[in-house]
């Protein structure tokens, strides 16, 4: 048994990619998309036709509109190679607007129901600032389920569980980039492996206090840099994996055991948190990792929808 086909046996593989014609011969039961994926995908001959399509579809609409048009037209297509759920992303740039996320989000999903798919497919991907949880919160009230991104911190973690967000996406490989950036010639790669990495072991963290507490918010490991990472947290609930990644745990035989596992979970000495706005801004601002990896997510995936509304703008 190959490494992709043991990682399934306890892990719901997710593919991490707009590239829908790659992602078939991995079987993911889902997939996930931010802007730069969707970006990077539209700029392929082969996808071409579904942006100019989407566009000429809905060209008197507004760009806001359209853009959303595009990529619930990706995720349609997506639908059709995974069984599972497609995420689908507010703009970045609400990121701070509670209400006009909301308002985002509702009209993302009615797209996808225009088109016959059922909201249960969907997962709107939204910033795990406060406002964004806060928008997850009440979306999750109305049955839009979410999958909160961008998510560094421990203290999102908690505040995504206590308002019942479907699904969080902790992002190892931006934790591991920090870190070794901040630690510069003193970085030890083999000390910084496996479960010893930044990245692991807040996703570890994070699904040891959801399974302790009995928390029904979804851990999905995401932003891998190498399979060691993955290896480290076969178990979690979710993992999503770029195709490279796949491609590599399919070509391997090597043995890979189960690290995280949720009997072990419930017999950890974890005590539980909560926060409120004062607190949660507070232990977010005392983590200097989250604060710059939060703030640097959003500008990049701001300045790839600003790409694609060129884009966009120049075909209408």
């Amino acid at each position: 048994m190959n490494q992709l086909d043991r990682l399934k046996s306890w892990t719901t593989v997710v593919a991490d990619t707009g590239n829908f014609l790659q992602m078939a011969q991995y079987a993911p039961r889902d997939a996930t998309t931010n802007p730069s994926l969707i970006l990077k995908a539209v700029q392929q001959p082969e996808y071409a036709s579904l942006l100019t399509d989407a566009v000429e579809a809905h060209r008197r609409e507004p760009l806001a509109d359209i853009v959303d048009a595009v990529l619930v037209r990706f995720g349609r297509e997506i639908l059709k190679v995974v069984p599972g759920r497609v995420s689908t992303e507010v703009d970045a740039r609400l990121s701070f607007d509670t209400q006009a996320s909301i308002a985002r989000a509702r009209r993302i999903v009615g797209l996808y129901e225009a088109a016959d798919i059922p909201r249960e497919r969907v997962l709107i991907k939204v910033a795990s600032t406060w406002e964004g949880i806060a928008a997850a919160r009440e979306l999750e009230a109305e049955g839009i389920h979410c999958n909160l991104t961008l998510l560094f911190a421990f203290c999102q973690a908690v505040a995504c569980g206590d308002g019942g967000i479907t699904l969080i996406s902790p992002f190892v490989g931006r934790i591991y980039d920090w870190y070794k950036k901040s630690a510069g010639a003193k970085w030890d790669d083999a000390a910084n492996a496996g479960a010893h990495d930044p990245g692991v072991k807040s996703v570890a963290q994070i699904y040891t206090y959801y399974k302790k507490f009995g928390i029904a918010t979804e851990v999905m490991g995401a932003s891998f840099r190498n399979i060691g990472q993955i290896r480290a947290l076969a178990g979690c609930d979710l993992l999503t994996i770029s195709p490279d990644l796949l491609g590599e745990l399919k070509a391997s035989e090597d043995p890979l055991p189960r690290a995280l596992d949720p009997k072990a979970a419930k017999d950890a000495d974890v005590h539980a948190a909560t926060y409120n706005e004062a607190t949660f801004r507070y232990a977010l601002n005392e983590d200097a990792m989250a604060t710059d990896k939060l703030a640097d997510g959003i500008r990049v995936f701001a300045a790839d929808a600003i790409k694609l509304d060129t884009m966009i703008e120049e075909l209408a």
